[in-house]
């Protein structure tokens, strides 16, 4: 073989080296969890029609978050649009299909948090939002202030051009049948297939940032305006870069007592507890003091943790590594890695 013909082999073959470097470096690593709140019991308490349902809708939040990492979206794009897909499905207990008061109005909190900044914003019983999540988003990125409350928040919503509805949009009458349950039996509270409804996602976007968001409608029969974990920095919700993503779920006072999220992200960081470790025993505490629920969470690798105290958590992951969405309903079911 010439010199000439080596030569031009040798350009060949780093063109070819060239050309394929960028294909595979298009896609870095990410990772996506969400939960769709706890209390499930046992199988046969929750029948095959109603758990393919809970499964689909998970899938379906699990997919719109997904496509928006896959893309090179932002982990704050991808966990708002896990959300307010499952805040527009009516099974889960956030958005439409939220429950009632004992007024019977229902009444919606909803928090979100940047890791990369760690701005946040949330919101406490708003009314006309047809997405809470994004009117938190909102209250992050277009005000100066991290939290809004009722008629304020549903003021500053309308201001901001995000989409309004009549309040009863929210109702369902699955819903209304538990309020008029509790009505009758204030220790009936939820279907307990979902004692503690509410809907959260973290996740990890291939420029490294974590996020977390969590939207509820709180619980059945809740009075004079009360206000659980989900719209509190630091007990429902927090993100910290190279560090955690948390979003939890289950009786709030108790989360709120523990400050639950941000306690996972301590551990991680002070202790050097994994993230499972981390979740464990942060549920313990809560556990300890009396309270119920779960949590999902991710660390600064995108390695996903769920954990709970209850018989179940409506739950699911997917990866770069891992692209087809996993879900988990009871506590005896492996959760997704």
């Amino acid at each position: 073989m010439t010199l000439c013909k080596i030569r031009s082999l040798s350009l060949s073959i780093l063109a070819l080296c060239a050309v394929g470097a960028p294909a595979a470096a298009t896609e870095r690593p990410w990772s996506l969890a969400v939960h769709g709140g706890s209390g499930v019991l046992e199988r046969s308490e929750l029948t095959p029609e109603k758990e393919k349902a809970y499964r689909a809708g998970l899938d379906a939040a699990l997919e719109a978050g997904a496509k928006v990492l896959k893309a090179g979206g932002s982990s704050l794009d991808a966990v708002e649009a896990v959300v307010r897909t499952l805040e527009d499905n009516p099974l889960f207990n956030a958005g439409k299909g939220a429950v009632f008061t004992a007024e019977g109005r229902n009444e919606l909190d909803a928090s979100i948090m940047d890791g990369a900044t760690l701005k946040a914003g949330a919101v406490a019983g708003v009314t006309r939002t047809r997405n809470p999540i994004s009117l938190a988003r909102a209250v992050m990125e277009k005000s100066p202030h991290v939290m809004l409350a009722r008629e304020g928040a549903d003021l500053f919503s309308k201001e901001q051009g995000l989409e309004q509805v009549e309040p009863g949009y929210f109702r369902t009458e699955e819903r209304w049948k538990q309020l008029e349950t509790w009505r009758k039996d204030h220790q009936a509270m939820l279907d307990p297939t979902h004692l503690f409804g509410t809907v959260g996602a973290v996740a990890l976007d291939q420029a490294g940032h974590l996020a977390a968001a969590t939207s509820t409608g709180g619980m059945t029969g809740k009075r004079w305006a009360r206000v659980g974990d989900t719209p509190i920095i630091g007990a429902g919700t927090y993100a910290r870069d190279g560090v955690c993503a948390v979003s939890a779920t289950g009786s709030g006072e108790y989360f709120i007592r523990e400050t639950a999220a941000r306690q996972v992200c301590d551990r991680i960081a002070w202790k050097g507890e994994d993230v499972q470790t981390a979740a464990d025993q942060t549920m313990a505490s809560i556990t300890k003091i009396g309270g119920d629920g779960g949590l999902i969470a991710m660390d600064g690798q995108g390695r996903p943790a769920f954990g709970m105290n209850d018989l179940g958590m409506y739950r699911g992951a997917i990866s770069s590594t891992t692209p087809t969405p996993r879900t988990a309903i009871f506590s005896n079911e492996s959760s997704p890695r």
